[in-house]
């Protein structure tokens, strides 16, 4: 396996590293809410800090849990050592990175159906791999 030394066309399975970017800035936005309002009611602050925290929280358990591979044939979703997804590329359609200056969501569409994924792991060399794996017309 390799993961940030990658080189183009290589035939062995590329994991991505994580980035724990996202969570971690809406870790830090959730306590920036109860920060910066401090003349409002602590529950307020808290009540609206509360969901941006636990989804950053548990975006943030993802980031160290989940791992994507591209191999010759498939992207694969592993959590831990388990695969628990495998998306062939023969029955891809369409993939977009959302915000590339700011990279947050990556979708990818199927024969059967459309997935988003945030982005958990690092972006260019998702760009990169989606781009030799199935190349945008």
């Amino acid at each position: 396996m390799t993961s940030a030394d990658y080189s183009p066309k290589s035939t062995s399975t590329v994991e991505l590293s994580p980035s724990y970017t996202l969570p971690i800035v809406l870790i830090v936005a959730a306590v920036t809410i109860v920060l910066i309002q401090p003349w409002v009611s602590l529950a307020i602050a808290f009540g609206a800090a509360s969901p941006i925290a636990l989804f950053g929280l548990f975006l943030l358990f993802q980031a160290v849990t989940i791992r994507l591979q591209f191999t010759e044939t498939a992207l694969d979703i592993y959590r831990s050592e388990t695969l628990i997804r495998r998306f062939p590329y023969q029955e891809w359609q369409n993939w977009e990175i959302f915000w590339t200056s700011v990279p947050i969501l990556f979708y990818f569409s199927e024969v059967k159906s459309i997935h988003f994924i945030p982005i958990l792991f690092d972006p260019k060399l998702l760009r990169t791999c989606l781009e030799e794996h199935f190349p945008k017309i």
